[in-house]
């Protein structure tokens, strides 16, 4: 598959740009700082970009047949980012006839699915006080991507850690049977075989140990 990866440099971005050419996919790494991505592989092409450049998202995934996006806030944060470049990567995408979009996001972003325990709405609570802006920019983006008429699927995750892939991990909703962590190579993995599968289209899983 042909597919395109913004966050590429993230991460996660990383282990799924490499899962990715492992599994013989071409893949394009949509990255501000090309030199952050020490990977060299004859199918991967860098394409240095910003997501808030709708023209330059829009050519990055002309020609694709799936797109992946594992953007995460910058520190510090610009505002609005998140919402500007889910509205971007809409727009390329339906502008190239595309529609199959795996997102990555954060267990913070609700679902009505999940059935939070207390342990989840205080860690909810938590993370408005300490990035409420960041908490909404990142919803705001979210609702787009959800109101559109794509095939996506948004990959939530909890706490990630660095580590090797343990190839098992649990996938269901917030609260019911959801962990507290996941490692960032087993992130990628589930994203790259729910891009293929596609068995949670129009979905929002949590991924977790």
């Amino acid at each position: 598959m042909k597919l395109v990866v913004f966050g590429a440099s993230g991460g996660t971005g990383v282990h799924v740009v490499e899962q990715a050419l492992a599994a013989g996919h071409t893949v394009t790494a949509f990255v501000r700082t090309p030199s952050k991505i020490s990977i060299q592989h004859p199918n991967l092409i860098l394409f240095q970009g910003d997501v808030m450049d709708a023209a330059a998202v829009e050519e990055a995934i002309a020609g694709q047949e799936g797109v992946i996006s594992a953007l995460g806030p910058t520190r510090p944060p610009v505002p609005g980012m998140m919402e500007n470049a889910a509205r971007n990567i809409l727009a390329g995408m339906r502008n190239a006839g595309i529609y199959r979009l795996v997102l990555t996001s954060g267990a913070g972003v609700g679902d009505p699915l999940d059935q939070p325990k207390f342990i989840d709405r205080l860690m909810k609570r938590l993370l408005v006080l300490a990035a409420g802006e960041v908490l909404r920019d990142t919803e705001a983006g979210v609702n787009l991507i959800r109101s559109s008429d794509l095939d996506w699927t948004i990959t939530r995750f909890p706490r990630l850690m660095d580590g090797p892939r343990r190839g098992q991990y649990r996938v269901g909703y917030l609260g019911k049977d959801s962990g507290m962590q996941l490692g960032r190579a087993d992130a990628a993995a589930f994203v790259l075989k729910e891009l293929v599968e596609g068995q949670y289209i129009r979905k929002a899983p949590v991924i977790s140990y």
